[in-house]
């Protein structure tokens, strides 16, 4: 089999549950061989079986799993999409739990750094690589009780544009997108360590947030632009949000 007729493979981590799973499904129907990534080996598992991928157990704050990771997709990787990250906790800045934002920064800054160091080569080699960052608007607009979560994603949002600077001769696109509110089964559960009811308090009243297949369907679109065409950033929001703080809400 020839490069050119070789199928088509990607990448993408954070892909137990929520966008990553739905970004999965939504790239093994466009063609991909999907490699899914996450920590809970079960899931992924069964996503793969779904879909036809390769499940990869994977921890990205682990060097040591992350190599493994590369090593099963070998020298070329058309597509990655870094999805791995999380929320932890809602403490304002003077009373915050530092060991919450180590975790926050471990896995969406180091995390996805560790795996594009990982994965650039394969993603050169293929000739016309596309990385996606999952980011979020909190990148973009500090809230009350969102410092810690802020930082992490401003962070990302930086490694996102200098990746992009100093790949800007190779044939690789560089792409972030930052959704808003995402109504998912886990995300705001694991912010909130299980409460559901503060967790199901989050969308109270809100007409439509996004659901996963939204962010995911987006992200499948960016990657198929033709190789020349580099999404940047794209933001993505429900119509009820103006911003993280401006959401309206039914009374």
């Amino acid at each position: 089999m020839t490069a050119a007729s070789a199928p088509r493979t990607a990448v993408v981590t954070g892909a137990s549950s929520g966008i990553g799973a739905a970004t999965a499904r939504a790239l093994a129907a466009a063609g991909y061989h999907v490699f899914c990534a996450a920590r809970r080996a079960d899931r992924v598992e069964a996503l793969a079986a779904e879909i036809g991928g390769t499940a990869v157990a994977t921890d990205v704050t682990s060097a040591e799993s992350v190599e493994r990771l590369a090593e099963l997709v070998g020298e070329r990787l058309d597509v990655l999409v870094n999805n791995a990250g999380g929320a932890f906790g809602m403490e304002p800045v003077a009373s915050a739990d530092l060991d919450a934002w180590q975790r926050m920064y471990d896995v969406n800054v180091l995390g996805t750094t560790r795996v594009i160091k990982a994965l650039v080569p394969a993603l050169v080699a293929s000739g016309a690589g596309a990385v996606v960052n999952v980011g979020s608007i909190a990148g973009w607009t500090a809230y009350e009780g969102g410092g810690g979560y802020n930082a992490a994603k401003f962070g990302e949002r930086a490694v996102t544009e200098a990746l992009r600077l100093e790949l800007f001769d190779q044939p690789v696109r560089v792409m972030e997108i930052d959704p808003g509110m995402v109504r998912t089964d886990e995300f705001s559960l694991v912010r909130f360590e299980g409460d559901q009811a503060r967790a199901d308090a989050v969308y109270a009243g809100v007409d439509a947030p996004l659901v996963a297949e939204d962010v995911a369907e987006a992200i499948a679109w960016m990657v198929t632009r033709p190789a020349h065409v580099n999404i940047d950033t794209l933001v993505i929001k429900p119509r009820a949000q103006a911003a993280p703080h401006k959401v309206h809400r039914r009374s």
